[in-house]
């Protein structure tokens, strides 16, 4: 994805020059747990907290009628790395009144964010407010010593990390629900590829999220990858040291969507899959889509990384269906 975002994106980095940074705004939000949080999974559970955080105008974009501001507020969890424990992101805002809808929008595994911020640039030019995230280890989270990454072979970690950016997702959502300008019936989540696996789940244990894009991403983890060829000398060196296919999916469970996909009934998801998509199979697309009530699919005829040019002309969709 990253040659078909720098070509198709690279105008956004003229736009962005356009603006001048403010002062920041300082205050507080809080986080207060709903009747359903019994029902989420202990490891996503949050207790009632209030977190400072700080809003800055970064840039102005006059053609388009959006303000882009820089947020940061603590992160939910403390890891080693203390450069991770301040979430960042970019907040996108119509240039008007409001009250409008508000979408958290997640990365894809690599590149340089290009995709991210035209998906948060473009709902917001719809009136639609897009909040891109930094997941744990992404962007500014980044240590700069040890190579330190979301996804890397120190499982833990891993987990630790994907644990970190749900809970930090859920202030996020607490955030946007505190906004004035923003419709608190009428926050959403949507994230491309690894962001699509983050978005499912995060939505799945956020009531506040009553809507979700889903693209070029689905659910169960260990039918879809296990026997993936990609991933065939991996498996031989797990399966010699005893590991067993069992023993992956008790492993992986918990931050596999397919796990609590029914809670996703009670949202609105839009999924977008490729049918030659050589990284994530569609068949992860199609179980997540009948786990989750088979509402709307939508089938790209590209791969997983030609998705791009398809994505782009697909944006009215996914503007669509956070909007109504």
């Amino acid at each position: 994805m990253r040659i078909a975002s720098r070509v198709l994106f690279g105008w956004g980095a003229v736009l962005l020059a356009l603006g001048s940074s403010a002062a920041a705004e300082e205050g507080k939000f809080s986080f207060r747990p709903g009747p359903a949080e019994k029902d989420t999974p202990e490891r996503y559970r949050l207790a009632e907290k209030s977190l400072t955080y700080q809003l800055r105008l970064k840039k102005e974009l006059p053609i388009s009628g959006v303000e882009m501001y820089e947020l940061t507020f603590p992160s939910a969890l403390k890891s080693p790395h203390a450069v991770n424990n301040t979430v960042h992101a970019e907040y996108y805002r119509p240039k008007k009144t409001g009250p409008f809808p508000c979408v958290i929008i997640l990365d894809i595994t690599g590149g340089d964010q290009a995709i991210s911020r035209l998906f948060a640039r473009h709902l917001a030019q719809n009136d639609v407010a897009g909040l891109f995230v930094q997941m744990a280890y992404y962007g500014p989270r980044r240590p700069k010593e040890g190579n330190v990454r979301f996804l890397s072979y120190d499982l833990h970690r891993t987990m630790e990390a994907i644990k970190q950016t749900v809970l930090d997702l859920r202030l996020a959502a607490a955030w946007m629900e505190s906004r004035p300008e923003i419709d608190k019936d009428k926050l959403g989540i949507m994230g491309t590829s690894l962001g699509s696996f983050m978005a499912a789940l995060t939505c799945e244990m956020e009531p506040k999220l009553g809507r979700v894009a889903i693209l070029l991403g689905g659910g169960g983890f260990i039918d879809g990858f296990y026997d993936h060829p990609l991933a065939e000398p991996y498996r031989k060196i797990y399966e010699a040291l005893g590991g067993t296919r069992k023993m992956a999916e008790e492993f992986i469970a918990p931050v596999d969507p397919i796990t609590h996909a029914d809670k996703l009934k009670s949202r609105r998801v839009l999924i977008v899959a490729a049918k030659k998509d050589e990284i994530v199979p569609p068949r992860m697309a199609e179980r997540l889509w009948k786990a989750s009530g088979e509402q709307k699919i939508i089938w790209l005829n590209s791969g997983h990384y030609t998705a791009a040019f398809f994505l782009v002309t697909g944006l009215d969709a996914i503007v669509e269906h956070f909007k109504k």
